[in-house]
């Protein structure tokens, strides 16, 4: 799922293109993807666009006469944009959505058959409130404001951090690479965190966020952001199991549970023993490992 760095990103290039241009046409190539029938999608031609936000995972474009539409990516969804005079054309089989503007086509695409993709249609400031979560600007909050949402709910590390109405725009792929970085077990309770650490995990949050949006930004160049995927070359431990840690060498593990995959250096962050994978751990019982030494051997 595209996370803060992506969004951002995605934001940015979308303002560059679309503020002040109108929206000239839309072709919905499946119905499931508009989830909104009034305001109707038809509302929007001939407004132009007068910004583009983002709402936690969300993209937000603001049309006049206080319309807005509303895009959630989900896992699989991205967005393309066809420079006009352009004859590249997204294939049918993935593409959802156009929405036509004078200087080119935004295309809402996403993979696989599962349609989680969805776009709203929406009239006032505060009908956007439906999509707010709650969660927390990392990077426009303070460490105390931070330590605070942490402690709201006894949760693991992993699911704090990914929790919308805790944080905003971090997910999967993220939490990882700054759990890694402030050196925390995923596992580990908030409950169970002392001052120190909450402080470690609040700075590199804020580094991870900041480093891979500055660092999407450099590698999208002014064009627009065309490899959104949540595995990528240089991040520390997300995607990498089995890889060895960049820092200590250690081979990189992960815990599965159902669609989602957590990865942790067992070394860097667990003090050398092995998480429990919910599915192979019951499988394998006394032979799963529970140290990098049993594992080793």
């Amino acid at each position: 799922m595209p996370e803060l760095p992506d969004v951002t990103v995605y934001v940015e290039a979308l303002q560059q293109r679309l503020v002040s241009q109108p929206l000239t046409g839309f072709a919905m190539l499946n119905v499931f993807a508009l989830r909104t029938v009034e305001p109707p999608l038809d509302a929007l031609i001939g407004k132009p666009v007068r910004d583009v936000r983002r709402m936690g995972k969300r993209i937000v474009l603001l049309f006049d006469d206080a319309l807005f539409l509303v895009i959630h990516l989900m896992i699989a969804g991205r967005l393309r944009w066809i420079p006009l005079g352009d004859r590249a054309r997204v294939p049918k089989r993935i593409a959802l959505a156009e929405l036509d503007f004078p200087t080119g086509a935004l295309v809402l695409t996403e993979a696989g058959s599962k349609r989680r993709v969805s776009i709203h249609v929406l009239r006032g400031t505060e009908s956007l409130a439906q999509f707010d979560r709650g969660g927390l600007e990392v990077l426009e909050s303070t460490r105390d404001a931070f330590a605070e949402r942490l402690a709201r709910e006894n949760h693991t590390l992993k699911r704090s951090l990914t929790d919308p109405r805790l944080f905003s725009g971090i997910g999967n792929a993220f939490s990882d690479e700054i759990l890694h970085r402030a050196r925390l077990s995923p596992l580990k309770l908030t409950s169970r965190l002392d001052a120190a650490e909450a402080t470690r995990l609040f700075e590199a949050t804020r580094q991870v966020l900041t480093e891979w949006t500055d660092r999407l930004r450099e590698e999208t160049g002014g064009g627009f952001p065309e490899k959104v995927t949540a595995f990528r070359d240089g991040m520390a431990v997300h995607g990498r199991y089995r890889e060895p840690c960049p820092d200590c060498g250690t081979a990189v593990q992960r815990i599965r549970y159902r669609d989602n995959e957590t990865n942790y250096c067992p070394r860097c962050q667990t003090e050398g023993r092995l998480l429990a994978d919910r599915a192979l751990s019951r499988l394998l019982h006394e032979d799963w490992p529970r140290s990098i030494e049993e594992l080793e051997g």
